[in-house]
């Protein structure tokens, strides 16, 4: 398999439009499990696309595959921590894209310890972490919008 050209970017604003469709997928809706109450409110994914972009400790980067939208990669600050997340169209799944899209996140964001979570059958996103240096630290429960239950899920750190 040949593997595609993954790059990143800043978010423009022609890329909402490919992040909300790639959001509407009931398949990684269940693979991601936290996601929007209603992942389908548009003006509730344009405001929280406003806080996300304008936030003064985050990074946002558009993840492009063979020039095409692909999905997104970011850290942000919370509960004391940075944390990284990512999220690509399911077209995308399974070409070792989110690998590295998050590998050039973590050279351009430098701060460590870097978290993340993964819901514990996240197999998928699992590997891509491990794969980037990341290695399981706890595990935590939440109530997840996208599964509509509450979830275990493992934390993540990455150290040096």
């Amino acid at each position: 398999m040949i593997q595609p050209d993954v790059r990143l970017r800043t978010v423009e604003d022609a890329d909402l439009a490919y992040f909300f469709v790639h959001m509407q997928d009931p398949a990684a809706i269940q693979m991601a499990a936290f996601t929007p109450a209603d992942p389908s409110d548009r003006d509730a994914f344009d405001a929280r696309w406003q806080r996300i972009r304008t936030h003064p400790t985050g990074t946002v980067r558009t993840v492009l595959a063979d020039g095409q939208v692909a999905g997104h990669v970011a850290s942000f600050d919370y509960a004391g921590n940075t944390e990284v997340t990512y999220w690509l169209g399911r077209e995308h799944w399974g070409r070792g894209i989110a690998t590295r899209a998050l590998r050039e996140l973590l050279a351009e964001v430098t701060t460590r310890p870097l978290h993340a979570r993964a819901v514990q059958d996240n197999a998928a996103s699992l590997r891509v972490l491990e794969r980037c240096g990341f290695r399981v630290c706890g595990e935590d429960r939440g109530f997840a919008n996208g599964r509509a239950a509450e979830v275990a899920e493992y934390v993540l750190v990455l150290d040096a």
